[in-house]
């Protein structure tokens, strides 16, 4: 029988766009002040101000109609009502920005105007807490930035960047940059919130509060909490922790300096691809679910794979529990200070972060049909039991029928055990206006510094599973037709596949950046011309461990783990990491940034600009095991492979008038994208992509609708290893990705939808699967009873769409089956909000 819950709880944050809610950011990271009640400015319809300052990568805040930039801004108030379940799902209603967010709360892809996504995390972006980074690198292998930063009532707004001078007012970020900038006490108040999953397990508690200690002195702090089994079937609660923000603000004649603080502990699940029914042509595919194994609500993880064994990264047993998922631990304290010295502005943050944990997964390898095994499953001779769950002992006699579904996963349990992911960021600029003629000049120096440091061990065991839904897979055993055990308890070996060390490493490194920038606007009349330039200098010290280097290279003993006294089939296969035989990473990189544009105010409502900018992202661990280092002594015998390069033109025009906001940016990127995978370098490719982005926003009355569409025109021109992609589509990449929110407000009730989709795109670079596209509906509605209480209902696709994500194949399997990843279905959430 279905279970049902519910609880009162709180959902993260929600969407502000153009003429909705306009974010104004007084300086670099002042917050921006929110309404103390839901019934009061909050509740009423929202009216753009005359002016809307942006800060995030540029010199000096200013107006959006001044700047010769594309920009965009996420206002908490409007977040909340999106039913957003992560941190993706927020940043996908962003114009230009393509997310993946299918993964859980953390760990998704992100890239912007068709810059290639060809692995995890944020390689061109780059996501900012309070103006520096979350991480150095969002795309460490299994180890995105998002898995350590939260949205929360402490979040003011996000702001966004896409191309302009972002790659050169922060390091590694040639597409863009988004901001998540924390309140400050501005405004005296505070709120507390719960919220609760109607039709899905989440309990969570949000709270924040902020105010004026003296008339120069104010604070702020908040945070969450929250615990449940997931939007998904587990079998086990994937879900606990939470968050503490705070900072105080000293005031003072000319600036202000602030001191803040983080501590997260927070663990969600990686939902990574389960079985799809994949039939009909290539053009044309139909995708389903599979009996018993629904696509939008179930996962491979299960109750009955509670752990694993394997050996950590000194070679010693340890037990690793799947429930740990993705968990990050930060610990950061921050400081941030302007003042003015001889007529300059001088702006400095810093912070230092110490991050640990883990990210923990059940990835599919391979899925057969019960009734045609591989030989390494005995093809169809031998015996199959079930190792554990409601079955256990029993002799699954017709694989064929196994569940209904017929479906047997050959999957790796890995760990990424991440002991040190720690940095010291800091970042300090002086800026001076100068009256120049009839104009003003505006001067900017400044220097950034960065300490990243990457300490992981890839740990690894593989199992056989059926693939039952509900969270209830179990372990299968496999004795051969001699009467062998051929796994024991379910598994194959200790390894991530077969009888070789395949992935089996430890990273230990320190990532060191300097960065000297500066840049020059002269603003005269109707007209701002200015340019801005920036020199990465990267120094890579460290080791690894796994590399080939003089019989260093991963490979397998043997190892007694249930202490049987007796070695199995599958403890034969147990991966070791060469501890005493280290690689040596040792190398320097260094490249330039550079941008120019100009903005032309033709009148107050109405502004043009053009821009062009080169930039670059480091490539930090994706060219480590590979022919690009040399394993001798660590050097890169060509300093190019060190980076790669993107170059943008844009232009656009932005209107804002009273109730009415139109930006439209047209945009050409051309890029460079090296990856690495099991060792060896698996693209060498220069991308381009031409396209324009799409913001309006409306209001009258009551009533307001926001919306963004960004087209795509995307492709692979040459990869240096594979001829065969030359030409095509990057996978993924729609033509089309569009979002809409219109909504009606109240001072008693807000009710309206956000709408968010894409149209189809190829499965795999060779260009021959199709995903459909699809459209996804989150209705929301507030209800405000009396002063300060207010009721939320939101849902996250209410129509239970299947909207595919991923999808491994290339072509339209033979047998019908496949796997990949789908929209999280239908969830519904209830919330209870009081402010003080």
């Amino acid at each position: 029988m279905k279970k049902h819950y519910f609880f009162l709880s709180v959902a993260p944050l929600a969407l502000a766009t153009p003429a909705m809610a306009q974010v104004m950011t007084p300086g670099a990271h002042e917050s921006v002040p929110a309404a103390a009640s839901p019934t009061a400015e909050k509740a009423a319809p929202p009216e753009a101000p005359a002016e809307e300052l942006f800060s995030t990568g540029v010199a000096k805040g200013r107006d959006r109609l001044d700047s010769a930039t594309s920009t965009s801004a996420l206002k908490q108030s409007e977040i909340e009502k999106l039913g957003a379940r992560s941190l993706a799902e927020i940043l996908r209603n962003i114009p230009g920005i393509r997310t993946e967010s299918s993964t859980g709360d953390a760990n998704s892809n992100y890239t912007i105007r068709g810059l290639p996504l060809a692995s995890g995390g944020t390689k061109f972006m780059q996501i900012e807490e309070d103006g520096l980074p979350v991480v150095e690198f969002g795309d460490f292998f299994n180890v995105a930035s998002d898995i350590f930063i939260r949205a929360d009532f402490n979040l003011s707004a996000v702001e966004a960047i896409r191309g302009g001078s972002a790659s050169t007012f922060a390091s590694n970020s040639p597409g863009g940059v988004i901001n998540l900038i924390s309140r400050t006490g501005d405004v005296e108040g505070g709120a507390i919130q719960l919220t609760g999953g109607i039709d899905y397990d989440m309990k969570r508690l949000d709270f924040d509060y902020g105010g004026k200690i003296s008339d120069s002195l104010r604070f702020h702090f908040g945070g969450f909490y929250r615990t449940g089994e997931g939007q998904r079937h587990v079998g086990f609660n994937a879900y606990q922790g939470g968050q503490l923000k705070f900072n105080v603000t000293k005031q003072f004649t000319g600036g202000y300096i602030r001191i803040s603080g983080k501590y997260l502990d927070d663990r969600t699940p990686q939902y990574l691809p389960g079985p799809i029914q994949i039939t009909g042509s290539d053009a044309n595919p139909h995708y389903a679910s599979f009996a018993n194994f629904d696509a939008k609500k179930d996962s491979v993880l299960s109750r009955n794979i509670a752990s694993f064994a394997t050996l950590d990264g000194n070679n010693q047993p340890i037990r690793v529990s799947m429930s740990d998922g993705l968990r990050g631990v930060v610990k950061a304290i921050g400081l941030e200070s302007q003042f003015e010295v001889a007529g300059w502005s001088v702006t400095e943050r810093a912070r230092y972060s110490k991050i640990s944990g883990n990210t923990i997964r059940d990835l599919v390898a391979n899925i057969y049909a019960g009734n045609a095994l591989p030989a390494s499953l005995g093809a169809g001779t031998g015996t199959l039991t079930y190792a554990n769950g409601p079955n256990a002992g029993q002799v699954i006699t017709v694989a064929g029928n196994i569940n209904g579904n017929g479906l047997i996963g050959a999957t790796s349990l890995s760990k990424i055990d991440i002991h040190a992911l720690d940095n010291f960021t800091n970042d300090v600029r002086a800026t001076r206006v100068f009256k120049l003629g009839n104009g003003e000049l505006t001067v900017t120096g400044g220097a950034y510094k960065s300490l990243q440091n990457l300490h992981t061990d890839w740990l690894y065991s593989n199992i056989t599973q059926d693939l039952a839904g509900g969270g209830n897979s179990s372990l299968i055993n496999y004795t051969n037709a001699a009467g062998v055990a051929q796994s024991q308890d379910g598994f194959l070996g200790f390894t991530r596949s077969g009888t070789t060390g395949f992935f089996r490493r430890t990273y230990d490194l320190q990532y060191d950046v300097t960065a000297p920038y500066g840049s020059v606007n002269y603003h005269i009349g109707k007209i701002a011309i200015g340019g801005s330039v920036r020199y990465d200098i990267g120094k890579v010290r460290g080791q690894v461990y796994g590399v080939d280097l003089g019989g260093g290279r991963s490979g397998t003993v043997s190892y007694d783990f249930n202490g049987d006294g007796k070695i199995s089939v599958p403890e034969t296969k147990t991966a070791f990491i060469p501890i005493t035989a280290p690689g040596p990473v040792h190398y320097n990189y260094h490249y330039l940034s550079y941008s120019a544009g100009v903005n032309f105010r033709v009148s107050e409502p109405l502004a043009l600009f053009a821009r062009y900018s080169r930039g670059a992202r480091a490539n930090a661990d994706k060219i480590l095991f590979s022919s690009k280092i040399d394993n001798t002594d660590g050097s890169l015998p060509d300093s190019g492979d060190g980076y790669d390069i993107v170059t943008q033109t844009e232009g656009g025009l932005k209107f804002r008038k009273s109730g009415i906001t139109f930006n439209v940016t047209a945009f050409l990127a051309n890029t460079e994208d090296t990856n690495v995978q099991a060792g060896a370098v698996t693209t060498d490719r220069n991308y381009r992509a031409y396209g324009a982005e799409f913001e309006a926003g409306y209001q009258h009355g009551p009533f307001a609708v926001a919306a963004g569409l960004t087209y795509t025109h995307a492709e692979i021109v040459n990869d240096r290893l594979n001829a065969a992609v030359a030409g095509m589509v990057p996978r993924h990449q729609p033509k089309f990705i569009f979002e809409v929110t219109p909504q009606y407000v109240t001072r008693t009730f807000s009710v309206g939808a956000n709408v968010v989709g894409n149209t189809a795109s190829y499965a795999q670079d060779i260009n021959l699967l199709k995903m459909p596209g699809y459209t996804l509906v989150n209705p929301f509605v507030q209800f405000r009873p009396v002063e300060r209480v207010q009721l939320m209902l939101n849902a996250n696709n209410v129509f239970n769409t299947l909207g595919l994500i991923e999808i491994s194949q290339t072509t339209v399997p033979g047998n019908g089956v496949g796997w990949g990843r789908a929209a999280n279905g239908r969830t519904v959430t209830a919330s209870l909000r009081y402010d003080f």
